[in-house]
């Protein structure tokens, strides 16, 4: 069990353990690596995840699922590697060998992701069971962050909706945020990055030439 170190400075509640999740990749349509939806979702997750990190935040969890969460743990990483090496990263699945029906090229990722990991273990200790097994993990997961960042966007609903119905529920009792990314989120960040591919850093020269804009609401 990761470390339960929630705290406050000025009676604001500091993150220390945040909780990743979001869409599988099914849900979003993409069924290839190299699909470029996904460097996007990543560089949003790094967007929301620094000034958090800035703040004192300690631990990336996440239970490792193809798509968005598996997509964060490489986000995590990646900030690690650059800028922050404290950073931590948590891999709770909710059984072994979540990983056994993926594609070699998926298998790949994924071992990637577990052996940079901080800490890696399982709710329960069998293959895969049964759904039971996904609600025990919600529980645990919601039971062991201070709060939670969510790849989901209200008007393309998915898997990522029970699970912000159930952190809405914690919320309701105890201190914990709940912070998302959607698709206009997605799009601001495409546009950056477009920007910044065309020589235009500081994004004044869109009406100078005009471009047309990546539609990632359909990812």
């Amino acid at each position: 069990m990761l470390p339960c170190r929630k705290s406050y400075q000025g009676g604001v509640l500091l993150l220390k353990r945040i909780l990743v999740t979001g869409y599988k990749a099914s849900e979003l349509g993409i069924f290839s690596l190299k699909h470029p939806g996904i460097s996007i979702i990543k560089k949003a997750i790094q967007k929301r995840l620094t000034p958090l990190i800035e703040e004192g935040l300690e631990w990336v969890v996440v239970s490792g699922g193809w798509g968005v969460e598996l997509w964060a743990a490489e986000a995590v990483l990646d900030l690690r590697a650059s800028t922050y090496p404290e950073l931590k990263l948590a891999v709770i699945t909710p059984f072994l060998e979540q990983e056994e029906k993926w594609s070699d090229e998926k298998k790949n990722s994924y071992t990637s992701v577990i052996t940079r990991a901080n800490y890696v273990n399982s709710i329960t200790k069998t293959k895969y069971e049964g759904p039971w097994q996904f609600k025990e993990r919600d529980k645990f997961l919601l039971r062991n962050s201070d709060g939670i960042l969510l790849v989901y966007d209200e008007d393309t609903e998915g898997s990522p909706k029970f699970m912000k119905q159930q952190a809405a529920q914690v919320a309701a009792h105890h201190d914990y945020p709940i912070i998302t990314i959607n698709a206009s989120d997605l799009q601001n960040v495409a546009e950056d990055e477009q920007d910044m591919e065309h020589g235009d850093p500081w994004g004044d020269m869109d009406t100078l030439h005009p471009n047309e804009p990546v539609d990632y609401e359909e990812i």
